[in-house]
């Protein structure tokens, strides 16, 4: 009985029970699953590279005779074999060998040799090389490019080619077809089979643009990334269903009622009031609030939460808020207690610094509902923290947890009921990126900053001038401000040339000795850290040098200058969370960006857009476009969108289409469960090349 798509790996010839169980255990079971284990990189085997035109660092197929075959002992000893063609010589070097090989490398053979062309001491050389000797002709008519194959210990690159090319024979002739989606008529040029596709992606023929597949930018590429785009938007949606059919507390929401708000001594922007709607709307359903806000540095998204979690404490709930460090929880709870105390609202903190017995007291008080509002780090989330009756969870600079560490959040809630989700995060997100990371969230964006706020001013300024600098800063803090000094390293490397924290710390105390000045960074104790931090925040310290610590949750109206040194080490979005440390208050603000020469193209072109533009999003967008989602989202999001082909960089333009066919593809369930099997059902693993 001929082998069909759905038919287990085992029967493919060169796949023994053992080799099996490798392959199950990476979630390939089915010809199928083979066959959507796409090649990671492809080598060019099939023309003859002349030696003078192999490039350092490149990859290339040469072919000569054998000149001389010697072993030499060095360091390490190698067998040295030089080759030649019309154009020149190469050697080519190996560390392991055996009497048999060196024998068969005798002068006067032809030599076929694949590898990457290094400079060592001796010139131009490959070390262990892919060879045959006395090798047949290439018949460019009928080899293919060769695929290189993600893989894990115990199977070789060989034994996956040999399986693909099993795989492919029964693709073409399978009674079952890959079943293709309809494409809208605007994406003409993906209109290809997945049939054809995957025999392209495995086989690519010899003709074709090799930077173009190598760039993963080939149609057949594309629309395979499609495809996986369509399927991961499907596996959102279905969580987002799933979520939703959960039951939630409704709130008495009403905005007219809300206790904080006829309180505020300020105007909320209309943003924010928009954005309050939106919440009001969503927490008086009996299915659980699952909304992000994003809003850029100082556009109040704080007070928006308070409002939130004053609703759920009206309504006779509790509320938690974790945020990622304790500077910012503390931040928190003095803003949370500045407003929350008149209206007789019970605020406490969690952390890890406190002792046994102020723990004991808050878990009491937290499980007898004395306290209404708790805003803790991870702390929050430890098995012996039990509330009375959750409603509402907020989740402060949500891209610096786990889903792991969110999931034992919500597990605090009642059992059978969900407590709602808002999640907050000052890193705008690029929108394709938010579709795509996001998108079993409704999202909210805040964007207006509150009134009376004077856009920060972005300069440029050469190490050389940092005596400017200081004299500025000095008559700013003379003036009663205040300012930031942030540097990138605590010690001093030789290799990074960066001006450190502490040395920066002392130097300032020297050249200002009539300003008080503080230092924090991330190996102070956190009482230390918390103790400098509520100094500068009521004015007893003039000018604060810190690491990146300050980069989220500090809010300091007086403060009016920032100095970032060596900003050509940080990313476009950190540069913009640190420059919004300051311009929180009507005061007129500046961002100084101290640079070391010379810059780097990436480096000089992005600081020209940090003195360009004050929006958020614009810089996400860009700083996407030079650094890739991981950056923005960090490691432990970015490990949810796992992609096997697509790019997120890459394939951003793909993601709207993707989004759009996923949800009209909702009406066709069998559909829709297939292409989250195809894509999806693997396990999460590491694969080496």
């Amino acid at each position: 009985m001929p082998l069909e798509l759905d038919s287990d790996i085992r029967f493919l010839k060169g796949v023994g029970p053992k080799m099996a169980e490798k392959f199950h255990a990476i979630g390939i079971q089915t010809i199928l699953d083979l066959l959507f284990h796409l090649p990671r990189d492809y080598q060019d085997r099939t023309r003859i590279t002349p030696i003078r035109a192999c490039q350092i660092g490149r990859y290339a197929q040469i072919e000569g005779q054998i000149l001389q075959s010697q072993v030499t002992f060095g360091k390490r000893r190698s067998l040295l074999v030089t080759i030649e063609d019309l154009s020149g010589k190469m050697t080519l070097r190996f560390f392991h060998f055996n009497k048999q090989q060196q024998a068969n490398l005798e002068k006067g053979r032809l030599i076929r040799a694949f590898a990457e062309c290094r400079l060592l001491n001796q010139g131009v050389e490959m070390i262990h090389p892919e060879y045959t000797l006395d090798p047949q002709p290439i018949n460019t008519e009928t080899e293919k490019l060769t695929a290189i194959y993600s893989t894990t210990q115990g199977i070789s690159q060989t034994l996956w080619r040999n399986l693909q090319t099993q795989a492919i024979d029964i693709l073409a002739t399978s009674t079952q077809q890959v079943d293709s989606i309809q494409l809208p008529a605007h994406l003409k040029a993906l209109q290809i089979s997945l049939n054809e596709a995957l025999m392209f992606c495995h086989n690519p023929p010899p003709t074709v643009n090799v930077d173009q597949l190598i760039e993963g930018e080939h149609p057949y590429q594309m629309r395979l990334a499609l495809d996986e785009l369509i399927a991961h938007q499907l596996s959102l949606l279905a969580y987002r269903h799933q979520r939703r059919s959960q039951l939630s507390p409704a709130f008495k929401a009403e905005i007219e009622t809300n206790p904080l708000l006829k309180s505020l001594p300020f105007e909320l922007t209309s943003a924010q009031g928009r954005v309050i709607q939106e919440i009001a709307s969503d927490i008086r359903q009996t299915h659980p609030m699952m909304r992000l806000v994003q809003g850029d540095v100082g556009s109040g998204k704080t007070i928006v939460a308070a409002v939130a979690a004053c609703f759920a404490i009206q309504s006779g709930f509790q509320v938690v808020l974790m945020a990622p460090t304790e500077i910012l929880a503390e931040q928190h709870l003095v803003s949370f207690t500045e407003w929350f105390e008149p209206l007789g609202i019970q605020v406490s903190c969690l952390l890890g610094k406190h002792t046994k017995k102020q723990k004991r007291e808050c878990l009491e008080a937290l499980l007898s509902g004395d306290i209404q509002c708790l805003i803790g780090t991870h702390a929050v989330i430890e098995d012996d923290v039990q509330f009375k009756q959750l409603g509402l969870i907020i989740i402060d600079e949500q891209h610096r947890f786990g889903v792991h560490q969110r999931l034992a959040l919500h597990s605090k809630g009642q059992p059978n009921q969900s407590p709602h989700q808002l999640i907050m995060t000052a890193t705008p997100i690029p929108r394709t990126l938010a579709m795509t990371a996001y998108a079993d969230l409704d999202l909210s964006i805040i964007d207006e900053l509150p009134k009376g706020r004077q856009p920060i001013m972005t300069k440029l300024v050469d190490q050389n001038r940092r005596e400017d600098v200081i004299a500025r800063i000095h008559h700013a803090c003379l003036d009663g401000q205040q300012a930031y000094w942030v540097c990138t390293l605590i010690e001093e490397s030789e290799t990074l040339n960066c001006q450190t924290a502490e040395e920066t710390f002392i130097r300032l105390q020297q050249a200002l000795p009539d300003l008080r000045i503080g230092l924090v960074h991330g190996r102070l104790k956190p009482s230390e850290k918390a103790d400098i931090m509520n100094a500068f925040a009521k004015g007893d310290i003039h000018l604060l040098v810190a690491t990146t610590v300050i980069e989220v949750g500090v809010n300091v109206p007086n403060a009016s200058i920032m100095v970032i040194e060596n900003p050509e080490r940080l990313g476009l979005s950190q540069l913009h969370q640190l420059r919004g440390r300051v311009g929180r208050g009507s005061l007129q603000s500046y961002c100084l960006l101290v640079y070391q020469k010379p810059l780097s193209s990436q480096g000089k072109e992005r600081l020209q857009i940090m003195r360009e533009s004050n929006d958020g999003f614009v810089i996400a967008e860009k700083d996407m476009e030079l650094r890739g989602p991981g950056e923005i989202l960090g490691d432990k999001q970015t490990g949810l969108i796992n992609f096997r082909v697509a790019h997120l960089e890459r394939d951003n333009h793909l993601v709207e289409d993707a989004r759009a066919i996923a949800l009209s593809l909702q009406r066709s369930p069998d559909i829709s469960k297939r292409l989250i099997n195809r894509w999806l059902h693997q396990p999460e693993y590491f694969i080496n090349g």
